[in-house]
């Protein structure tokens, strides 16, 4: 689910910062995409991302009223 991903890599962003390690392997789909989502954010602030979260997650509050 791309939701979940955005969610994962945003987080990710805000707590640890950069994509770190190297890309898992093919047959690791689920570490593979959460690696590169993850890696699309390289160079965001962790406020920008904290702030992108936080948004994220009222939108979807809002879907589910």
């Amino acid at each position: 689910n791309e939701t979940l991903l955005q969610l994962y890599a945003l987080y990710k962003q805000a707590t640890v910062g950069d994509v770190q390690g190297s890309r898992p392997g093919v047959l690791d789909m689920t570490g593979r995409l959460k690696y590169d989502a993850w890696a699309k954010l390289k160079g965001l602030a962790a406020t920008d991302a904290m702030n992108r979260y936080i948004e994220l997650v009222e939108r979807l509050k809002q879907t589910i009223k």
